[in-house]
């Protein structure tokens, strides 16, 4: 099997990486060996089979990841799928320190890629939790519950607008912390605007 080509509009990514740099790279090798498309989305490489989108690269400062777009569907014998927060439906990632780890573990890698080709080529989605099922935090509900207004202008945002406030507003562990950013945002809901407008 031939290596797919690099793609030059990805090449900045890896080029200005300072961590990681030989973990990408290695990565990258990889993912371009199972005959995925390499391109540029959300700031990261995303590696396409037929233009549905099978994998992102990606670093934070603990590790590096793999991180498979539809991962909740694969099948996971070696227990290494990881779900990066509680709120991330389909995503999973399979994280790394090292070049060495990424080397040991190719053969594992390219069978976890090739399943995710086979679900994207089947056509198998994600069962995506409904906003009805996301527990609305008690410092939003009480401004809610204050501010008939605030409660229409949630209301009428769309799903995914509303699923990232119920996760930006939950996130924090600290009651002031939740308080503080319903505060900030409650403007920007009444205005109609998502978390990132």
């Amino acid at each position: 099997m031939t290596s797919s080509e690099m793609n030059p509009k990805v090449d900045f990514f890896f080029n200005k990486a300072s961590q990681w740099k030989e973990e990408y790279g290695k990565l990258r090798t990889i993912l371009l060996g199972c005959q995925l498309t390499e391109e540029l989305k959300w700031g990261v490489p995303c590696y396409t089979f037929q233009n549905g989108n099978i994998a992102l690269i990606h670093g934070f400062k603990e590790y590096c990841a793999v991180m498979f777009v539809k991962g909740s569907l694969l099948p996971d014998p070696e227990g290494i799928l990881i779900q990066q927060t509680k709120n991330v439906q389909a995503g999973r990632q399979i994280r790394f320190t090292t070049v060495q780890e990424i080397a040991d573990r190719e053969a594992t890698i390219k069978n976890y890629i090739y399943n995710a080709i086979e679900v994207e080529t089947a056509g198998l989605e994600v069962d995506y939790k409904k906003d009805t099922e996301y527990e609305i935090p008690e410092e939003f509900q009480a401004k809610i519950d204050e501010n008939p207004d605030l409660q229409a202008a949630f209301e009428a945002l769309t799903p995914g607008r509303k699923r990232q406030y119920i996760t930006h507003f939950t996130d924090p562990k600290q009651s002031k912390t939740r308080t503080a950013r319903v505060e900030k945002y409650t403007p920007h809901i009444l205005n109609g605007k998502g978390l990132s407008d």
